[in-house]
């Protein structure tokens, strides 16, 4: 059962998380890589690109992160949890200097359960999920940060060419294509009904919806 929002979605009001429910129920209709897609057309440098390309790239790099779920880093990273995550659009991120650590933002997590009961989404994403979710979505970021193989391996997969002087060619680096790659693994490890991607899509609304508030 939906449980009540009382806290951040709560102060919106009913009007406003009725508008809300209906911001977000589309993103639900679409599929994970056209979710992916959009990830990559919002995304610095592939403005123009063709639709279908996007797609290609968001699937290819998405089930390249699914196939890793099987990598494990040599050492875990110490987990700092604090607030101010809304603020910056931010539910976890990895660091590495100076010492590897996953910073948790405790305010977009409670936001993300939140807005996980008022869309009525907690049969893809389970009570206390979305924290290993963002644990997981960082150590994915983590594996490719310290393993330059594995980021030429996903540039190959994804076959975009830099640059072609005869027969050499120089595969590039596809800008939105590791996060992608990490969304892949956190659903992969966490065993979700839906991509990390359909949440994150519906999170930006509603912190939006906050700021507008």
């Amino acid at each position: 059962m939906t449980r009540t929002v009382t806290a951040a979605l709560g102060r919106l009001g009913r009007v406003r998380r009725d508008a809300l429910r209906a911001e977000c129920a589309p993103l639900a209709e679409l599929d994970d890589v056209e979710l992916g897609a959009r990830l990559l057309a919002d995304t610095p440098t592939h403005e123009h690109r063709d639709p279908a390309l996007l797609r290609h790239w968001a699937e290819t790099a998405t089930g390249f992160g699914t196939r890793l779920r099987s990598r494990c880093a040599a050492a875990e990273p110490r987990v700092v949890e604090r607030p101010g995550g809304i603020d910056r659009l931010l539910l976890a991120r990895y660091v590495s200097r100076p010492t590897p650590t996953v910073e948790l933002f405790t305010d977009t997590l409670a936001l993300g359960e939140e807005l996980v009961d008022l869309l009525g989404w907690r049969d893809w994403y389970a009570e206390g999920a979305l924290r290993a979710t963002a644990l997981a979505h960082e150590d994915a970021h983590r594996l490719l940060h310290g393993d330059a193989a594995l980021r030429r391996a996903l540039r190959e997969r994804l076959g975009h060419t830099a640059l072609r002087v005869g027969r050499f060619r120089i595969t590039g680096h596809v800008a939105g294509s590791e996060e992608l790659a990490a969304h892949g693994y956190a659903a992969a490890r966490t065993g979700l009904g839906r991509s990390p991607l359909l949440l994150t899509a519906a999170l930006a609304s509603a912190i939006r919806a906050l700021v507008r508030n």
